[in-house]
Formats: structure tokens, C-alpha cells, sequence
């Protein structure tokens, strides 16, 4: 880890910081709109396909300005203050729209910040090190969610688990957020501006190969699971909302002793070994939940963590040594990954109120499988065309 950037690792506590104000709410966040708001399912998946969706379009802008003009930091930077105020406001909440509402600006904050702050941290990553300097990166920022959610944990069993309760943990969530945006603000170097072309910019071929091979994972995520249903399953097989904080610590958990080693596996086996690892681990996180034993349930948030921490690092890695207009590429990866997955968590919500549990699950194991063998089977091809 020494020739991590300094810059590197004040991003990671920047995201450390913003996570664990995130990881105070997200646990608790389904269980406060279906039973304290007193919403269904199906609002659930609404809330969740608003707040995914209603930051696509920008994050594609915000990448290609961190391209176009070379606006780096002051975007990430914005997109931080956003996220910091909106989450304490949720305590405020009285009805599912207004949690959409709040979500979707914590979103936008999200959706500001994503692509410029992957630009910020590939610039600082050294030739072939992509993988071990997101992975580095991402390590701080799941212990931030494992420190916020194990906050979480301790303030539920020591107030209890009452409404009051949780929106005076909303609105606890300004101090970390703050914390984050003052470290970001103050402490963390802009990139250096690049000369501006005066030609009409426009994506490399590079760019777009790596956009059309990122369309396999945009898929997997519109079939996969969200991870409010995973809250709620949870809680159907009689797991006490107190102990649900512990179900993403188990998740949060094993990304922070993961993560490094496999941004090191990427650099070491190729992005698309881990990638297969971690569509894997997706698919059995899913089959875990259809048998509706608790102690399974424990165990699908472990391989969760997986899928999430080796597909995340394995992308975006993968577009730091890939594509030339990285911005832009970085723009396209989130804005896919939330369009697909808040049509996708919007459809399994629908499917869940309408036809229960377990037809949801049938609809996204059905289609995460599918995914996996069309990308197997891509791997082996285009392993047989190098040969």
C-alpha cells in the first residue's frame, strides 16, 4: 500500500465518512417506509427505482465535463454537499414521496460526484495498479459502511427500535456527511487541467468497446436482487429489526477484507476472471433467500458483499486501463447501473406485491443465470480468438 497517492486515501475517508452517514439509514430505511410510513412493497420499489434512475442523466453530464473542460473537483466536491444534506431530512419525512424525493437528490449528489471522483482516482493510480488502487480505495470506503452500520446496531439496542428512534438517526447522519465534505473540500489536490481540444469532442473507439462490454453487467444488475429486498426478506423469515444492522455489517464486513485482494487479482488474472467471480456470488446470495431459513439468510449477505465489492472494483478498474476518455466511459458505467437497476428494483417490487416473494425471486435468478452463461461463454470466445 505505499504507493498508494496521498490523494488516493484522503478520497477513501472522504467516502469513508459519506458511507457510514449512508449505512446509518439504508438498513433501517425499508423497515421505516413499509411499516413506520405504513407503505407497501411495491412503494418500496418505487423509492428505489426513483432514487436510482433520477441520477442517470447526470452522471453521463458530469463525466463528459470533467472531459470536455476538465471540471474535476469542484463536481465531486458538489456532489458531497448534496449527499450530506439530504440524508438528515429524511427524518422529516411523513409519506413514500418524500423519501423518493430525498433519495433522488442524494442520488444527484451521487450521480455529480461518481464519475469525476473514479477520474481523480485513476489519474492518481500508477501504471497497472488500477485494481490494487480501487481496491484500496474501495476497502475505506465499505469500513465506512461497516462503521456506520455497526453505529447503527449499538444506537437501535441501546433507544430501541421505535420511529422516533430512527428519524433521530436520520437526522444524526449531518455529521459524518459534514466531516466528508470538509476533508474533500479542503484537503483533497485537483487533478491537473488537461489541454483543451478544439475539435468537437467525441468517445475513442476504445471508449466505446468498453461502454458495449459494461451492457452484460448493466443486465445482470436489472435482474439482480436490490438490496431493500434483501432487508425485507430478511425480516420475513423472522430476523428482529434490531439484528438487521448485523446482516450488513456481515456484508459490509467481508468487502473490507476482500476488496484489496481482489483489486490485486484483477491486476494479477484480468478483470473478467473476477467479474465471473462475482456474478457467482450474486447468483448465491439470491438461491440462499429462496429456502427462507434465517441462518441462509445471514449467509446471502456474505456472498452479497462479494458480488458487490468484485464487480465494482473489477469495472472500474477495467475502464481506468481501457478507455481514453475515462470521464465520460465512468459517466456511462453509473448511468447504466442506474437505469437498469431502478427498472429492474421497480419490476421486482411490482412482482413481489402482486405474486410474493418468491415469484420475485424466480424472475431474478432466472435472469442473473442467464447472464452468467452468455458472459462465460463470451470469456472462453474471446479467449479462443487471442489464442
Amino acid at each position: 500500500m505505499k504507493t498508494i497517492d496521498k490523494n488516493v486515501m484522503l478520497l477513501g475517508w472522504v467516502s469513508f465518512f459519506t458511507d457510514m452517514a449512508s449505512a446509518m439509514i439504508n438498513p433501517i430505511l425499508p423497515i421505516f417506509v413499509v411499516v413506520a410510513l405504513h407503505e407497501g412493497v411495491d412503494k418500496l420499489g418505487v423509492i428505489v427505482a426513483v432514487a436510482t434512475f433520477v441520477s442517470y442523466a447526470l452522471r453521463l453530464v458530469s463525466g463528459y465535463i470533467s472531459d470536455r473542460y476538465g471540471i474535476v473537483k469542484p463536481l465531486v466536491v458538489g456532489g458531497y454537499v448534496f449527499s450530506a444534506i439530504s440524508k438528515p431530512l429524511i427524518g422529516l419525512s411523513q409519506g413514500y414521496r418524500s423519501v423518493a424525493a430525498l433519495k433522488a437528490l442524494e442520488r444527484l449528489g451521487k450521480g455529480l460526484r461518481s464519475a469525476p471522483k473514479d477520474v481523480m482516482i485513476a489519474e492518481y493510480s500508477r501504471k497497472n495498479e488500477q485494481g490494487k488502487t480501487f481496491g484500496f480505495h474501495k476497502t475505506l470506503d465499505i469500513a465506512g459502511e461497516l462503521s456506520g452500520t455497526a453505529l447503527l446496531f449499538f444506537l437501535l439496542l441501546w433507544l430501541g427500535e421505535s420511529e422516533g428512534v430512527m428519524r433521530t438517526i436520520f437526522f444524526a447522519t449531518i455529521v459524518p456527511g459534514v466531516i466528508g465534505v470538509v476533508i474533500v473540500a479542503f484537503f483533497v489536490k485537483d487533478v491537473k487541467k488537461r489541454p483543451q481540444k478544439r475539435e468537437k469532442f467525441r468517445l475513442t473507439s476504445a471508449d466505446i468497446s468498453v461502454a458495449k462490454r459494461l451492457l452484460l453487467y448493466f443486465f445482470f444488475l436489472f435482474f439482480m436482487f436490490n438490496e431493500a429486498f434483501f432487508t425485507m426478506q430478511a425480516k420475513s423469515v423472522g430476523i428482529a429489526v434490531m439484528l438487521i444492522p448485523l446482516l450488513f455489517i456481515v456484508s459490509t464486513g467481508v468487502q473490507t477484507l476482500s476488496s484489496y485482494l481482489l483489486g490485486v487479482w484483477i491486476d494479477k488474472i484480468g478483470a473478467g476472471r473476477v467479474m465471473l467471480l462475482g456474478y457467482l456470488c450474486g447468483m448465491t446470495a439470491q438461491l440462499l433467500l429462496w429456502f427462507e431459513k434465517p441462518w441462509l439468510t445471514w449467509v446471502s449477505y456474505a456472498f452479497l458483499g462479494l458480488f458487490t465489492v468484485s464487480t465494482l472494483n473489477a469495472n472500474r478498474a477495467f475502464i481506468a486501463a481501457k478507455s481514453d476518455n475515462k470521464g465520460s466511459v465512468y459517466g456511462i458505467f453509473y448511468a447504466g447501473v442506474a437505469i437498469f437497476g431502478a427498472v429492474g428494483a421497480y419490476l421486482c417490487g411490482l412482482i413481489w406485491e402482486s405474486f410474493g416473494m418468491h415469484a420475485a425471486l424466480l424472475f431474478s435468478l432466472s435472469g442473473t443465470t442467464m447472464i452468467f452463461i452468455v458472459f462465460a461463454v463470451s470469456m472462453t470466445r474471446s479467449r479462443d480468438a487471442a489464442a
